[in-house]
């Protein structure tokens, strides 16, 4: 699925067109005029095209309007710059899950903004190898983080302090009890999952997702699981 030479979302070839023709990036939604694009119709612009991972996720982010956590986790790990293993997942999460609370709100686009800006700059401070060094995987933490960004959290807060951290705990027990190695796709599915269940039940909001999720990625995976992951498929 790393998809370095045809089409960085889903790898079909390229199809360059006679002329120019009316569409918009699969990332940032912005419109352009081009006479390239894959065999399935995807354009990716030539910005979304070489942002760093962060950049990617927090300019997706901002632009979807997508409620769906996974359908947007799965997107932006398609992309390049999502490597299969990595501390961007620290912030894809907080993130998706920020914007479909968002989304499903209806809130003003700049508190949007904000609270993505907030969840990177804090789950940049969590560091690649959190879950084997730190005891901590960094998908839960990215759950806490939306948590506590969305409930307004802060060490001195009493009920939102607890959620926050119940949060991280639920979601940490979850991929502690499927077993290593790690597998940065498998903890964030297991990570989103869990808060969507937490969100319905603490915040009092149903975030859609799909629990039946296959993952695409397997096969860039030496150390995968294979059958004993709940994700596996073909």
């Amino acid at each position: 699925m790393d998809h370095k030479n045809d089409c960085s979302v889903c790898g079909k070839e390229l199809v360059y067109l006679d002329e120019d023709e009316n569409t918009e990036c699969f990332y940032c939604k912005d419109p352009y005029t081009s006479n390239v694009r894959c065999e399935a119709g995807h354009y990716v612009c030539d910005r979304c095209h070489s942002l760093a991972g962060n950049d990617l996720v927090e300019q997706y982010c901002i632009r979807s309007s997508s409620r769906e956590p996974l359908k947007m986790a799965l997107d932006l790990m398609k992309h390049p710059q999502v490597k299969m293993h990595g501390p961007e997942h620290h912030f894809l999460v907080p993130a998706v899950l920020v914007t479909a609370y968002h989304n499903i709100k209806k809130t003003d686009a700049g508190r949007k903004r904000s609270d993505l800006k907030k969840a990177r700059q804090r789950a940049e401070k969590v560091l690649g190898g959190f879950c084997g060094f730190y005891g901590d995987c960094g998908a839960a933490v990215g759950t806490g983080i939306a948590v506590s960004i969305l409930t307004g959290a802060t060490p001195l807060s009493r009920l939102e302090w607890s959620l926050s951290n119940l949060m991280t705990a639920k979601s940490l027990f979850t991929i502690a009890n499927h077993g290593g190695p790690r597998c940065c796709k498998r903890n964030s599915f297991l990570a989103i999952l869990e808060a969507a269940a937490f969100f319905q039940e603490n915040l009092e909001i149903t975030i859609p997702v799909n629990p039946d999720l296959k993952c695409e990625f397997h096969t860039l995976n030496k150390e995968c699981l294979a059958g004993e992951c709940s994700f596996y498929g073909t």
